[in-house]
């Protein structure tokens, strides 16, 4: 019997989808209302390229700066009419008083800021295209506010302008953290270019891992999801394992079990599965059963038929005709067989089909209850949907030839017989029966001559004394040795015919 049971829901959370990128952008963006008063001629701040160009900044003249101060004072106060009122102002100014390039920039950074407080997140975008579209800004202001909107894109769900953003951003910067890569790692996620999104988060991960520091979750989560859709196993494993090492939680252990099996490695795939549920993890229905079935496929029955027993008493596994299958099964092949006949008793009162009643009849049989082996079978027949007609009416003529009904053992048999499956077994177990017939046949008259014999000679009886009642006791010995050969002989005949099994 083929034991294995498909398992598409691990495949599913093998599958879900990782942490939205949306969310990191989110999470990570933050603006800036920072406002930098330039009185040197060149702005030479870090974390551009050595191969950058020099930038000759423009100042940002102390009466700008002011303006720009009490717009911001009145912009993180919430105060956003005043503030948006007082940048309007300083973007009409023309002639000597007009904004310089450095100016127009912070100008534009606030409105930005305004306008991301309001949730006018394409209002904000625009802002800051503005910003990085002035000549000779501080080389940092560019960086950074490249970055913002690469995160602003992805908030917008517009994942292919935020990777382009982002690799600007990349282009112009000297050091990048790992936090970036997996920004990026995200974008090319969310357009299904899943080779360049692999080589990200690679590399956020050995970056985190060359700091000491342990990679987030997320970014394994990331990792796990590429390698599985590319139908990379063994990476998916490793990646598995190593979340295992960090964050050892239950939907870990039962996909690691998923992917053992992928990987034909039976004995730890059942080792990650037994470990997710000793220590109780596996509360789901699916996940109980799906343990049964696994120590099913070890030759663990016991176990088997352990889990699910406690699991259809607790109600955490549903008590489905199916599931109360499979647990008589377990307990049946673990040798149990009282405790297999109450769940296949149960499993068959659930089912709409006869199917199971005579697999209930068969456990009866092996356990000598012929009269209820004969009821449920009888009952499955009735019933209908039983996959092995033939076989089912082998066992009810055995049942009937047990409690010697032999005429309806013999109508059993005969019409088992009519299935070309079962004819030689039927015509077997026809033929021992009347052997068996006329051997009980012959015993009875062997018996009634002896006893008309004795009847006859009543003088040679009483002359015999304790001689004939020890002749009496040695022929009833020899019945006794007779019937029991013939037990013996039925029970050989029977495992001959192939008694079929439950399962």
């Amino acid at each position: 019997m083929n034991r294995s049971k498909p398992i598409t829901w691990i495949r599913a959370s093998l599958l879900a989808v990782p942490v939205l990128a949306t969310q990191v952008a989110f999470t990570q963006l933050q603006i800036s209302t920072e406002l930098r008063p330039m009185s040197a001629a060149f702005a030479q701040e870090g974390g551009a390229k050595a191969e950058r160009e020099t930038r000759r900044t423009p100042a940002l003249r102390n009466a700008i700066y002011e303006k720009l101060s009490e717009a911001q004072v009145a912009a993180e106060a919430k105060d956003y009419g005043t503030a948006k009122a007082i940048l309007d102002e300083l973007i009409a100014t023309s002639g000597s008083k007009a904004l310089n390039s450095y100016e127009l920039a912070n100008v534009y950074n606030l409105y930005a800021f305004i306008q991301y407080s309001k949730e006018d997140y394409a209002g904000a975008l625009k802002s800051y295209e503005k910003v990085v579209s002035q000549p000779d800004i501080p080389l940092a202001m560019e960086i950074n506010t490249r970055f913002t909107i690469a995160q602003l894109y992805f908030v917008q769900e517009q994942w292919q302008k935020g990777i382009d953003a982002l690799e600007k951003w990349f282009a112009m910067t000297e050091t990048p953290n790992a936090n970036a890569y997996i920004l990026l790692a995200q974008g090319y996620y969310q357009v299904k270019d899943y080779d360049k999104a692999l080589v990200n988060v690679d590399k956020a991960i050995a970056m985190s891992k060359a700091a000491d520091k342990v990679p987030k979750e997320q970014w394994y989560n990331l990792a796990r999801f590429l390698y599985f859709e590319k139908n990379d196993v063994n990476n998916t494993v490793a990646v598995l394992e190593e979340l295992l090492k960090y964050y050892p939680k239950k939907e870990y252990w039962v996909q690691i079990s998923h992917m053992y099996g992928e990987q034909d490695k039976t004995s730890q795939q059942l080792a990650a599965m037994e470990t997710a549920y000793v220590q109780n993890m596996l509360d789901k229905d699916n996940e109980q059963v799906t343990m049964a079935y696994l120590y099913l496929n070890a030759d663990v029955p016991y176990k088997a038929a352990k889990v699910m027993d406690k699991g259809l008493n607790n109600n955490s596994i549903d008590g489905k005709s199916k599931n109360w299958e499979l647990a008589g099964n377990a307990w049946r092949q673990a040798q149990e067989l009282d405790k297999a006949i109450p769940a296949m008793e149960e499993a068959a009162a659930k089912s709409d089909k006869g199917e199971l009643y005579a697999r209930l009849g068969n456990i009866y049989l092996d356990n000598d209850q012929f009269s209820k082996a004969i009821t449920a079978i009888n009952k499955g027949l009735s019933r209908g949907g039983v996959k092995r007609p033939d076989t089912a009416r082998l066992v009810l003529g055995m049942a009937y030839f047990n409690l010697n009904e032999y005429g309806k053992a013999r109508e059993a048999f005969i019409a088992a017989g009519k299935d070309e499956r079962s004819a030689t077994y039927a015509q077997q177990w026809i033929g021992y029966m009347d052997s068996e017939i006329e051997r009980q046949q012959a015993l009875k008259d062997e018996g009634r001559a002896l006893e008309a014999e004795l009847a006859e000679a009543p003088g040679l009886q009483q002359a015999e004394g304790e001689s004939g009642a020890a002749a009496d006791e040695e022929t009833a010995g020899d019945s006794a040795a007779d019937v029991e050969s013939a037990d013996d002989s039925a029970a050989g005949e029977k495992e001959q015919a192939g008694q079929p099994a439950a399962g």
